[in-house]
């Protein structure tokens, strides 16, 4: 029996064949693939396990650490607000002394926390000082200022009301800020001046004390007798209901002047009424002088001429 092979049965056999050998590459790369994928499941699951055991304790703790630090500071926060309104201090001053204490320990806790996760800090803290350097540069005037309003509103150096002289001027303080005070002047000017340079400065606050010393000086002719002079004031102050009779008002020389005898008058009066008493016994010691007779000298020079044949003579 023969049996023939023609070309067309020949080119199906020849097609047939090399498509049987790339499905079996394939099914090849495909088997690799998914070793490969397996075995990297494998060793991520183990490592996974591996990260757990090892830092489960610390991440318990970091967690324990910082719910019961922001807890403690919230407390803290709230206690300093406390003794700050127990104190009378400034509103504004002590929510703000109280917002900085609580940011400057929250930041101090997640360094601690970061710290416990193994996370490393020192370049956090560098990077944390450089800005705070470069921000207290740039700011340097107005956290000065601000310093001295938190300074003021601490020790109360002046309140509202009180008559002050600082940074070279005088008023009455009508509002104290955070970065400076306001005055209301004698003429009814406002006068705005820094914290800075009051709290840094010579202050003398006027208000403090009850009472004040008032001193006037006055001279008499040396032609003029002192125990009348001295009468004439006395009495003068004997009249005046504001002045205190302690400490003792005094009339005493002074200075023995160029000129004239400079009497020295001191007395007490209340704070209020400094001025007022200053400026009535300005006027009613001239008008006592002028009645009687005790005079009030200009400056003056005594000049002697001498002839020119005496000078020869002498």
């Amino acid at each position: 029996m023969r049996i023939g092979f023609n070309s067309q049965d020949t080119n199906a056999a020849a097609a047939a064949a090399p498509s049987g050998g790339a499905g079996a590459g394939e099914a090849a790369t495909s088997s690799t693939s998914t070793t490969e994928v397996a075995d990297w499941m494998n060793t991520a699951s183990t490592q996974l396990v591996d990260l757990t055991v090892a830092y489960a304790p610390r991440v318990g703790l970091a967690i324990v650490v910082l719910v019961v630090g922001w807890v403690v500071i919230g407390i803290f926060r709230r206690g300093i607000n406390r003794v700050l309104g127990m104190k009378q201090i400034d509103v504004t001053v002590g929510h703000f002394l109280g917002n900085l204490a609580s940011i400057s320990l929250k930041i101090m806790l997640l360094l601690s926390v970061a710290g416990m996760l193994g996370i490393q800090v020192t370049s956090f803290i560098a990077i944390l000082s450089a800005a705070t350097l470069a921000i207290g540069m740039a700011l340097k005037g107005t956290l000065s200022n601000f310093a001295g309003g938190v300074s003021v509103m601490l020790f109360r150096p002046y309140k509202v009301g009180d008559f002050i002289t600082g940074a070279g001027q005088s008023g009455s303080v009508q509002s104290i800020h955070i970065f400076n005070t306001v005055l209301t002047t004698g003429d009814n000017q406002t006068v705005i001046i820094p914290n800075n340079a009051i709290s840094t400065g010579v202050l003398v606050n006027s208000s403090t004390q009850s009472t004040r010393r008032v001193q006037i000086d006055v001279g008499i002719g040396y032609e003029d007798d002192i125990d009348v002079a001295r009468k004439v004031v006395m009495d003068l102050i004997a009249k005046d209901k504001r002045v205190h009779a302690e400490p003792a008002p005094m009339v005493a020389v002074g200075a023995l002047g160029a000129s004239s005898v400079d009497l020295v008058i001191r007395f007490w009066v209340d704070s209020g009424n400094f001025w007022p008493a200053k400026f009535d016994f300005n006027e009613n010691v001239k008008k006592a002088f002028d009645a009687a007779g005790i005079n009030i000298p200009y400056p003056q020079q005594v000049v002697h001429h001498v002839r020119e044949k005496d000078a020869v003579a002498s």
